[in-house]
Protein backbone atom coordinates (compact mmCIF):
# COMPACT_ATOMS: atom_id res chain seq x y z
CA UNK A 1 0.00 0.00 0.00
CA UNK A 2 2.32 2.59 0.80
CA UNK A 3 4.89 1.82 -2.53
CA UNK A 4 0.88 2.47 -4.73
CA UNK A 5 0.10 5.12 -2.78
CA UNK A 6 3.52 6.67 -3.03
CA UNK A 7 3.64 6.37 -6.38
CA UNK A 8 -0.21 8.19 -6.83
CA UNK A 9 0.73 11.14 -4.82
CA UNK A 10 4.01 11.30 -6.81
CA UNK A 11 2.23 11.21 -10.52
CA UNK A 12 -0.61 13.31 -9.04
CA UNK A 13 2.11 15.90 -7.95
CA UNK A 14 3.27 16.52 -11.50
CA UNK A 15 0.14 16.30 -13.43
CA UNK A 16 -1.25 19.27 -11.03
CA UNK A 17 2.22 20.77 -10.66
CA UNK A 18 1.67 21.58 -14.71
CA UNK A 19 -1.56 22.55 -14.04
CA UNK A 20 -1.02 25.26 -11.47
CA UNK A 21 2.18 26.36 -13.11
CA UNK A 22 -0.69 27.81 -15.65
CA UNK A 23 -2.79 29.11 -13.16
CA UNK A 24 0.02 31.20 -11.70
CA UNK A 25 1.13 32.13 -14.58
CA UNK A 26 -1.91 33.83 -16.01
CA UNK A 27 -2.59 35.60 -12.92
CA UNK A 28 1.13 36.97 -13.30
CA UNK A 29 1.97 37.63 -16.59
CA UNK A 30 0.35 35.91 -18.98
CA UNK A 31 -2.49 38.83 -19.88
CA UNK A 32 0.13 41.78 -20.97
CA UNK A 33 2.21 38.36 -22.73
CA UNK A 34 -0.94 37.20 -24.93
CA UNK A 35 -3.26 40.00 -24.74
CA UNK A 36 -1.35 42.96 -25.08
CA UNK A 37 -4.30 45.47 -26.77
CA UNK A 38 -7.26 44.73 -23.91
CA UNK A 39 -6.66 46.76 -20.69
CA UNK A 40 -5.19 45.24 -17.44
CA UNK A 41 -8.61 44.30 -16.11
CA UNK A 42 -9.61 42.94 -20.18
CA UNK A 43 -6.34 41.16 -19.92
CA UNK A 44 -6.52 39.65 -16.60
CA UNK A 45 -10.01 38.22 -17.52
CA UNK A 46 -9.03 36.66 -21.06
CA UNK A 47 -5.88 35.06 -18.85
CA UNK A 48 -8.31 33.28 -16.51
CA UNK A 49 -10.51 32.70 -19.82
CA UNK A 50 -7.58 30.49 -20.93
CA UNK A 51 -7.48 29.15 -17.62
CA UNK A 52 -10.89 28.22 -17.31
CA UNK A 53 -10.77 26.55 -20.47
CA UNK A 54 -8.55 23.63 -18.66
CA UNK A 55 -11.40 23.27 -16.31
CA UNK A 56 -14.22 22.56 -19.12
CA UNK A 57 -11.66 19.85 -20.66
CA UNK A 58 -11.23 17.79 -17.50
CA UNK A 59 -14.69 16.69 -17.66
CA UNK A 60 -14.63 15.31 -21.59
CA UNK A 61 -10.97 13.93 -20.33
CA UNK A 62 -12.85 12.16 -17.76
CA UNK A 63 -15.46 10.47 -19.56
CA UNK A 64 -12.67 9.27 -22.47
CA UNK A 65 -10.10 8.06 -19.89
CA UNK A 66 -12.39 6.73 -18.14
CA UNK A 67 -14.16 4.59 -20.61
CA UNK A 68 -10.22 3.35 -20.77
CA UNK A 69 -10.05 2.82 -16.95
CA UNK A 70 -13.60 0.71 -16.83
CA UNK A 71 -12.64 -1.17 -19.57
CA UNK A 72 -9.12 -1.69 -19.76
CA UNK A 73 -7.73 -0.96 -16.60
CA UNK A 74 -7.15 1.55 -14.25
CA UNK A 75 -3.21 1.05 -14.86
CA UNK A 76 -3.30 2.56 -18.33
CA UNK A 77 -4.69 5.56 -17.72
CA UNK A 78 -2.10 6.98 -14.96
CA UNK A 79 0.84 6.19 -18.33
CA UNK A 80 -1.30 8.04 -20.84
CA UNK A 81 -3.26 11.31 -19.04
CA UNK A 82 0.63 11.68 -17.44
CA UNK A 83 1.88 11.54 -21.30
CA UNK A 84 -0.69 14.12 -22.32
CA UNK A 85 -0.41 16.50 -19.47
CA UNK A 86 3.28 16.60 -19.91
CA UNK A 87 3.49 17.29 -23.26
CA UNK A 88 1.07 20.11 -23.22
CA UNK A 89 2.47 21.60 -20.67
CA UNK A 90 6.32 21.56 -21.78
CA UNK A 91 4.38 23.09 -25.37
CA UNK A 92 3.12 25.80 -23.38
CA UNK A 93 6.52 26.97 -22.02
CA UNK A 94 7.47 27.05 -26.25
CA UNK A 95 4.75 29.01 -27.78
CA UNK A 96 5.71 32.91 -28.44
CA UNK A 97 4.16 35.52 -27.48
CA UNK A 98 1.25 38.11 -29.40
CA UNK A 99 4.28 40.71 -30.29
CA UNK A 100 5.72 37.57 -32.11
CA UNK A 101 2.51 35.12 -33.73
CA UNK A 102 0.00 38.13 -33.17
CA UNK A 103 -3.53 36.33 -32.75
CA UNK A 104 -2.10 32.70 -32.90
CA UNK A 105 -0.28 33.18 -29.94
CA UNK A 106 -3.31 33.02 -27.30
CA UNK A 107 -5.55 30.95 -29.84
CA UNK A 108 -2.32 27.97 -29.32
CA UNK A 109 -2.41 29.11 -26.11
CA UNK A 110 -6.17 27.61 -25.68
CA UNK A 111 -5.37 24.90 -27.28
CA UNK A 112 -2.60 23.51 -25.09
CA UNK A 113 -4.37 24.74 -21.89
CA UNK A 114 -7.43 22.19 -23.42
CA UNK A 115 -5.34 19.47 -23.99
CA UNK A 116 -3.71 20.04 -20.33
CA UNK A 117 -7.35 19.39 -19.02
CA UNK A 118 -7.82 16.70 -20.75
CA UNK A 119 -5.04 14.65 -19.31
CA UNK A 120 -5.76 15.86 -15.81
CA UNK A 121 -8.96 15.06 -16.17
CA UNK A 122 -8.28 11.54 -16.64
CA UNK A 123 -5.68 11.34 -13.96
CA UNK A 124 -7.29 12.29 -10.92
CA UNK A 125 -9.80 8.94 -11.69
CA UNK A 126 -6.88 6.36 -12.30
CA UNK A 127 -4.63 7.57 -9.55
CA UNK A 128 -7.41 8.10 -6.80
CA UNK A 129 -8.87 4.59 -7.73
CA UNK A 130 -5.65 2.54 -8.20
CA UNK A 131 -5.09 3.30 -4.57
CA UNK A 132 -9.05 2.86 -2.94
CA UNK A 133 -9.16 -0.07 -4.83
CA UNK A 134 -6.31 -1.62 -3.32
CA UNK A 135 -6.51 0.26 0.30
CA UNK A 136 -8.38 -2.12 3.60
CA UNK A 137 -11.75 -0.87 3.90
CA UNK A 138 -11.22 0.60 7.39
CA UNK A 139 -8.53 2.83 6.14
CA UNK A 140 -9.61 3.53 3.11
CA UNK A 141 -9.92 7.40 3.40
CA UNK A 142 -6.50 7.10 4.95
CA UNK A 143 -4.72 5.84 2.01
CA UNK A 144 -6.51 7.44 -0.63
CA UNK A 145 -5.69 10.94 0.69
CA UNK A 146 -2.18 10.27 -0.34
CA UNK A 147 -3.12 11.26 -3.88
CA UNK A 148 -5.20 14.27 -2.51
CA UNK A 149 -1.95 15.36 -0.99
CA UNK A 150 -0.19 15.09 -4.55
CA UNK A 151 -2.01 18.44 -5.72
CA UNK A 152 -0.52 20.52 -2.77
CA UNK A 153 2.80 19.22 -3.33
CA UNK A 154 2.27 20.06 -7.34
CA UNK A 155 1.07 23.39 -6.24
CA UNK A 156 4.30 24.36 -4.15
CA UNK A 157 6.27 23.20 -6.27
CA UNK A 158 5.35 25.04 -9.33
CA UNK A 159 4.69 28.38 -7.01
CA UNK A 160 7.89 27.81 -5.12
CA UNK A 161 10.02 27.62 -8.51
CA UNK A 162 8.04 31.02 -9.44
CA UNK A 163 8.90 32.47 -6.26
CA UNK A 164 12.48 31.40 -7.32
CA UNK A 165 12.46 32.94 -10.30
CA UNK A 166 10.21 36.07 -9.58
CA UNK A 167 12.94 37.25 -6.36
CA UNK A 168 16.00 36.59 -8.44
CA UNK A 169 15.28 37.71 -12.10
CA UNK A 170 13.49 41.69 -13.03
CA UNK A 171 10.51 41.83 -14.31
CA UNK A 172 11.61 42.44 -17.45
CA UNK A 173 13.51 39.06 -17.64
CA UNK A 174 10.76 37.31 -15.67
CA UNK A 175 8.21 38.65 -18.28
CA UNK A 176 10.66 37.71 -21.38
CA UNK A 177 11.64 34.25 -20.41
CA UNK A 178 11.20 33.70 -16.65
CA UNK A 179 7.91 32.54 -16.77
CA UNK A 180 8.15 29.48 -19.07
CA UNK A 181 10.82 27.77 -16.96
CA UNK A 182 8.48 25.94 -14.60
CA UNK A 183 6.59 24.44 -17.75
CA UNK A 184 10.15 23.23 -19.40
CA UNK A 185 10.80 21.59 -16.28
CA UNK A 186 7.63 19.79 -16.67
CA UNK A 187 9.00 17.29 -19.23
CA UNK A 188 11.68 15.92 -17.08
CA UNK A 189 8.80 15.11 -13.96
CA UNK A 190 6.74 13.75 -16.18
CA UNK A 191 9.48 11.38 -17.72
CA UNK A 192 9.93 10.74 -13.72
CA UNK A 193 6.46 9.95 -13.00
CA UNK A 194 6.39 7.41 -16.16
CA UNK A 195 9.18 5.42 -14.50
CA UNK A 196 7.21 5.58 -10.74
CA UNK A 197 4.26 4.25 -12.67
CA UNK A 198 5.70 1.38 -14.48
CA UNK A 199 5.68 -1.18 -12.19
CA UNK A 200 2.40 -0.59 -10.58
CA UNK A 201 -0.38 -3.36 -9.94
CA UNK A 202 -3.71 -3.85 -11.46
CA UNK A 203 -6.69 -2.82 -9.16
CA UNK A 204 -7.85 -6.10 -7.60
CA UNK A 205 -11.16 -4.99 -7.91
CA UNK A 206 -11.11 -4.12 -11.77
CA UNK A 207 -10.05 -7.84 -12.08
CA UNK A 208 -12.95 -9.10 -10.46
CA UNK A 209 -14.96 -7.37 -13.09
CA UNK A 210 -16.65 -10.51 -14.85
CA UNK A 211 -18.06 -8.22 -17.67
CA UNK A 212 -16.80 -4.93 -17.75
CA UNK A 213 -19.03 -1.87 -19.05
CA UNK A 214 -19.28 -1.71 -22.86
CA UNK A 215 -20.18 1.94 -23.08
CA UNK A 216 -19.71 3.24 -19.29
CA UNK A 217 -20.37 7.07 -19.78
CA UNK A 218 -23.72 5.91 -21.54
CA UNK A 219 -24.34 4.07 -18.57
CA UNK A 220 -23.67 6.67 -15.72
CA UNK A 221 -25.56 8.89 -17.95
CA UNK A 222 -28.72 6.49 -17.52
CA UNK A 223 -28.52 5.55 -14.14
CA UNK A 224 -26.42 7.41 -12.26
CA UNK A 225 -27.33 11.02 -13.58
CA UNK A 226 -29.04 12.43 -10.58
CA UNK A 227 -25.56 11.10 -8.51
CA UNK A 228 -23.17 12.84 -11.02
CA UNK A 229 -25.21 16.27 -10.49
CA UNK A 230 -25.09 16.10 -6.85
CA UNK A 231 -21.35 15.42 -6.51
CA UNK A 232 -20.54 18.17 -9.29
CA UNK A 233 -22.64 20.41 -6.69
CA UNK A 234 -21.00 19.36 -3.78
CA UNK A 235 -17.27 19.81 -4.87
CA UNK A 236 -18.09 23.30 -6.50
CA UNK A 237 -17.11 24.81 -3.28
CA UNK A 238 -13.73 23.10 -2.59
CA UNK A 239 -12.57 24.02 -6.27
CA UNK A 240 -14.32 27.75 -5.84
CA UNK A 241 -12.39 28.13 -2.05
CA UNK A 242 -8.84 26.92 -3.37
CA UNK A 243 -8.87 28.51 -6.95
CA UNK A 244 -10.27 31.98 -5.03
CA UNK A 245 -6.93 31.17 -2.74
CA UNK A 246 -4.77 30.16 -4.98
CA UNK A 247 -5.07 32.13 -8.03
CA UNK A 248 -7.71 34.83 -8.01
CA UNK A 249 -6.14 36.29 -5.00
CA UNK A 250 -2.63 36.26 -6.40
CA UNK A 251 -4.26 39.09 -9.05
CA UNK A 252 -6.03 40.93 -6.84
CA UNK A 253 -2.83 41.46 -4.21
CA UNK A 254 -0.60 42.22 -6.93
CA UNK A 255 -2.78 44.29 -9.06
CA UNK A 256 -5.22 46.25 -7.12
CA UNK A 257 -3.26 46.22 -3.72
CA UNK A 258 0.32 46.80 -5.21
CA UNK A 259 1.44 43.54 -2.97
CA UNK A 260 4.64 42.22 -3.97
CA UNK A 261 3.92 38.72 -6.42
CA UNK A 262 6.93 37.13 -3.92
CA UNK A 263 4.85 38.59 -0.73
CA UNK A 264 1.62 36.94 -2.14
CA UNK A 265 3.18 33.65 -3.11
CA UNK A 266 4.88 33.04 -0.04
CA UNK A 267 1.57 33.64 1.72
CA UNK A 268 -0.43 31.43 -0.39
CA UNK A 269 2.24 29.03 -0.19
CA UNK A 270 2.45 28.91 3.66
CA UNK A 271 -1.30 28.20 3.93
CA UNK A 272 -1.05 25.23 1.15
CA UNK A 273 1.85 23.79 3.19
CA UNK A 274 -0.71 23.62 6.83
CA UNK A 275 -3.19 22.18 3.94
CA UNK A 276 -0.99 19.63 2.67
CA UNK A 277 -0.08 18.44 6.04
CA UNK A 278 -3.44 17.96 7.56
CA UNK A 279 -4.89 15.69 4.78
CA UNK A 280 -3.86 12.77 6.42
CA UNK A 281 -4.91 13.51 9.67
CA UNK A 282 -8.61 14.83 8.38
CA UNK A 283 -8.77 11.40 6.32
CA UNK A 284 -8.42 9.54 9.16
CA UNK A 285 -11.06 11.22 10.89
CA UNK A 286 -13.09 10.30 7.93
CA UNK A 287 -12.45 6.84 8.43
CA UNK A 288 -13.50 7.10 12.05
CA UNK A 289 -16.68 9.01 11.69
CA UNK A 290 -17.69 8.92 8.13
CA UNK A 291 -17.07 10.91 5.05
CA UNK A 292 -20.35 12.92 4.42
CA UNK A 293 -20.33 14.22 8.28
CA UNK A 294 -16.85 15.79 7.86
CA UNK A 295 -17.99 17.01 4.38
CA UNK A 296 -21.02 18.95 5.76
CA UNK A 297 -18.48 20.50 8.69
CA UNK A 298 -16.12 21.83 5.76
CA UNK A 299 -18.87 23.40 3.38
CA UNK A 300 -20.24 24.79 6.40
CA UNK A 301 -17.01 26.18 7.65
CA UNK A 302 -16.26 27.49 4.29
CA UNK A 303 -19.82 29.40 4.59
CA UNK A 304 -18.50 30.91 7.84
CA UNK A 305 -15.12 32.13 6.25
CA UNK A 306 -15.34 33.12 2.98
CA UNK A 307 -16.81 37.14 4.16
CA UNK A 308 -13.59 37.19 7.04
CA UNK A 309 -11.27 35.90 4.19
CA UNK A 310 -11.90 38.61 2.17
CA UNK A 311 -11.24 41.19 4.58
CA UNK A 312 -8.12 39.46 5.43
CA UNK A 313 -7.16 39.87 2.16
CA UNK A 314 -7.82 43.46 1.89
CA UNK A 315 -5.44 44.50 4.15
CA UNK A 316 -2.21 43.64 2.41
CA UNK A 317 -0.68 42.53 5.67
CA UNK A 318 1.33 39.06 4.95
CA UNK A 319 0.62 37.46 8.26
CA UNK A 320 -3.49 38.20 8.08
CA UNK A 321 -3.76 37.31 4.31
CA UNK A 322 -1.75 33.98 5.47
CA UNK A 323 -4.65 33.70 8.27
CA UNK A 324 -7.55 34.37 5.71
CA UNK A 325 -6.06 31.74 3.34
CA UNK A 326 -5.22 29.14 5.88
CA UNK A 327 -8.63 29.19 7.67
CA UNK A 328 -10.16 28.72 3.77
CA UNK A 329 -7.76 25.96 3.04
CA UNK A 330 -8.24 23.95 5.98
CA UNK A 331 -12.36 24.08 5.14
CA UNK A 332 -11.61 23.47 2.17
CA UNK A 333 -9.20 19.64 3.11
CA UNK A 334 -11.95 19.01 5.76
CA UNK A 335 -14.11 18.23 2.59
CA UNK A 336 -11.58 17.18 -0.04
CA UNK A 337 -9.12 14.81 2.00
CA UNK A 338 -11.88 12.10 2.02
CA UNK A 339 -13.58 12.86 -1.41
CA UNK A 340 -10.84 10.24 -2.95
CA UNK A 341 -12.66 7.55 -1.13
CA UNK A 342 -16.18 8.97 -1.18
CA UNK A 343 -17.15 9.46 -4.57
CA UNK A 344 -15.58 6.00 -5.33
CA UNK A 345 -17.93 4.07 -2.68
CA UNK A 346 -21.08 6.02 -4.47
CA UNK A 347 -20.63 4.69 -7.80
CA UNK A 348 -21.17 0.69 -9.39
CA UNK A 349 -17.95 -0.80 -9.41
CA UNK A 350 -18.34 -1.16 -13.46
CA UNK A 351 -19.04 2.49 -13.78
CA UNK A 352 -17.05 3.38 -11.31
CA UNK A 353 -14.12 5.33 -12.88
CA UNK A 354 -16.27 7.20 -15.33
CA UNK A 355 -18.62 8.21 -12.55
CA UNK A 356 -16.28 9.46 -10.08
CA UNK A 357 -14.36 11.37 -12.69
CA UNK A 358 -17.19 13.07 -14.26
CA UNK A 359 -18.68 14.28 -11.00
CA UNK A 360 -15.23 15.39 -9.55
CA UNK A 361 -14.59 17.14 -12.76
CA UNK A 362 -17.63 18.75 -13.32
CA UNK A 363 -17.64 19.94 -10.15
CA UNK A 364 -13.66 21.80 -11.16
CA UNK A 365 -16.31 23.31 -13.55
CA UNK A 366 -18.72 25.01 -11.99
CA UNK A 367 -16.09 26.11 -8.86
CA UNK A 368 -12.69 26.18 -10.32
CA UNK A 369 -13.08 27.60 -14.23
CA UNK A 370 -16.05 30.23 -13.30
CA UNK A 371 -14.48 31.81 -9.79
CA UNK A 372 -11.33 33.32 -11.01
CA UNK A 373 -12.97 35.33 -13.42
CA UNK A 374 -16.32 36.04 -11.44
CA UNK A 375 -13.98 37.02 -8.66
CA UNK A 376 -12.36 38.89 -10.86
CA UNK A 377 -15.13 40.96 -12.17
CA UNK A 378 -17.00 41.52 -8.88
CA UNK A 379 -13.56 42.84 -7.16
CA UNK A 380 -13.76 45.29 -10.13
CA UNK A 381 -16.71 47.30 -8.75
CA UNK A 382 -16.53 46.51 -4.79
CA UNK A 383 -14.48 49.29 -2.82
CA UNK A 384 -11.23 48.30 -0.81
CA UNK A 385 -13.06 44.80 0.58
CA UNK A 386 -14.09 42.69 -2.44
CA UNK A 387 -17.52 41.59 -0.32
CA UNK A 388 -18.93 40.77 -3.20
CA UNK A 389 -17.03 38.14 -3.83
CA UNK A 390 -17.41 37.19 -0.19
CA UNK A 391 -20.79 37.05 -1.18
CA UNK A 392 -20.25 35.05 -4.21
CA UNK A 393 -18.03 32.17 -2.79
CA UNK A 394 -20.44 32.31 0.40
CA UNK A 395 -23.21 31.73 -2.02
CA UNK A 396 -21.71 28.66 -3.46
CA UNK A 397 -20.91 26.61 0.07
CA UNK A 398 -24.47 26.93 0.70
CA UNK A 399 -25.15 25.30 -2.52
CA UNK A 400 -22.64 22.95 -1.94
CA UNK A 401 -24.35 22.55 1.65
CA UNK A 402 -27.19 21.05 0.35
CA UNK A 403 -25.82 18.87 -2.57
CA UNK A 404 -23.56 17.02 0.51
CA UNK A 405 -27.05 16.84 2.75
CA UNK A 406 -28.60 14.64 0.28
CA UNK A 407 -25.81 12.18 -0.74
CA UNK A 408 -25.86 9.10 1.20
CA UNK A 409 -22.86 7.96 4.00
CA UNK A 410 -20.73 5.15 2.65
CA UNK A 411 -17.93 4.65 5.32
CA UNK A 412 -17.79 0.78 5.42
CA UNK A 413 -19.42 -1.00 7.94
CA UNK A 414 -16.62 -2.75 10.49
CA UNK A 415 -17.49 -6.62 10.42
CA UNK A 416 -18.18 -8.26 13.83
CA UNK A 417 -16.32 -10.80 14.54
CA UNK A 418 -18.35 -14.60 14.38
CA UNK A 419 -18.19 -16.17 17.58
CA UNK A 420 -17.95 -20.31 17.40
CA UNK A 421 -21.28 -21.65 17.73
CA UNK A 422 -20.96 -24.53 20.59
CA UNK A 423 -21.36 -27.81 19.60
Amino acid sequence: MLRLAAASLAGTAIEFYDFFAYGTAAALVLGPLFFPTFSPLAGTLAAFGTFGVGFVARPLGSVLFGHIGDRRGRRPVLVASLLLTGASTVAVGCVPTYGTLGVAAPVLLLVLRFLQGLGVGGEWGGAVLLTAEHAPAGRRALWSSFPQIGPAIGFLFANGVMLALSASLTDAQFAQWGWRVPFWAAGALALGGLWLRSSLPESPQFLEIDEPARMPFAEVVRHHWRLVLLTAGALAIGYAVFYAVTTWSLAYGTERLGVSRTVMLTCVMAAVVVKGSLTPVMALLGDRYGRRPLCLAGCTAAALWMFPMVALLATGQPLLMFLGFTGALIAFITMFSVIAAYLPELYELRVRCTGAAVGYNLGGVLGGALTPIVATALAEHSGRVPWAVGAYLTAIALLSLGCFALLPETRPVPVAAVEPVAG
